[in-house]
């Protein structure tokens, strides 16, 4: 009997912190993640209407309508352009300049294909890649 209670004590020992551990761990990534409140399904964030256009472009270019990808497209490229061109002292480009250009590049790369060539379906995995990488650096911003 006392080895059974003794084997029992060293799970416990082991176990509980070992679960603990596993929790705290688990609580700390969700803490890293940010959620930002949202109206009409667009981010309260500096970069949500920026995600939003993007969200929308890609949308359309996986659906096939290569028109309103380039025009939605070029409709972020106009908004970020004046936004930052407007936004005094506040703008990213003042205030994180590399961070800006970052950006700034990650979407030229995932918008030129689209609005290059409005009626024809670029390559859909490089859009998809440049997508990815265009979000993950507004993350950044945010």
């Amino acid at each position: 009997m006392i080895p059974f209670l003794s084997r029992v004590r060293v799970v416990l020992m082991i176990g509980i912190p070992a679960l603990l551990f596993c929790t705290l761990v688990r609580l700390d990534t969700r803490a890293q993640e940010r959620h930002f409140p949202q109206t009409a399904g667009v981010d309260d964030s500096k970069m949500g209407p920026y995600r939003a256009l993007a969200q929308l472009t890609f949308a359309a270019s996986q659906k096939g309508d290569t028109a309103l990808a380039a025009k939605l497209g070029r409709i972020l490229e106009r908004t970020w352009d004046k936004s930052e061109d407007y936004g005094g002292e506040t703008a990213l480009s003042k205030t994180n300049r590399t961070l800006f250009d970052e950006i700034d590049k990650a979407m030229d790369r995932f918008i030129s294909p689209l609005v290059a060539h409005p009626k024809e379906s670029p390559d859909a995995a490089a859009v998809k890649a440049a997508y990815n990488l265009y979000l993950e650096k507004l993350k950044q911003a945010d």
